[in-house]
């Protein structure tokens, strides 16, 4: 991208993370049935766009003068990532948690590299579990379980 671009965007992804943060203080800090509450994942999030931004702008001051590259948008992979997205969102209830990641990032990591099929599966299904432990287990949170149809 070009030096301006990148300064806007991270100013405007500053300004995101920033609401994040204030519009999680608003939400409750504990759900029922949860140790884990809902305010915890938007004040994770924004805060972490926070240091990213502000390193992104930092970062421009870096950029070589008169330094230009072409980039080819790719329609076809950002579409299939999107889609994918949108499924995840949709189906999520239905679906579980586990499956549902699971599938979304097999699709992203074999739109965006096709082949390794092993290491796409091990990644997808090592995170999606772990993350269902270490939530739902660990921390006590709460998480869309396997669907009623699979019998588990």
């Amino acid at each position: 991208m070009s030096k301006t671009f990148d300064r806007y965007a991270s100013i405007v992804f500053l300004a995101m993370g920033v609401a994040f943060v204030i519009g999680s203080m608003g939400i409750s800090q504990s759900a029922y049935g949860s140790k884990v509450g809902p305010n915890i994942f938007p004040l994770g999030l924004g805060s972490i766009l926070v240091l990213l931004s502000i390193r992104l702008f930092f970062e421009t001051f870096r950029y070589q003068s008169g330094q230009k590259q072409a980039y080819k948008l790719d329609y076809k992979r950002f579409g299939i990532i999107l889609s994918a997205a949108v499924l995840y969102a949709l189906f999520l209830r239905d679906v579980g948690y586990v499956i549902g990641t699971f599938l979304f990032l097999l699709i992203g990591f074999q739109t965006m590299e096709k082949g390794k099929w092993l290491s796409s599966i091990l990644i997808s299904g090592g995170f999606s579990f772990g993350v269902h432990y270490v939530y739902v287990e660990l921390l006590e949170g709460t998480l869309p379980g396997f669907p009623a149809w699979l019998g588990l």
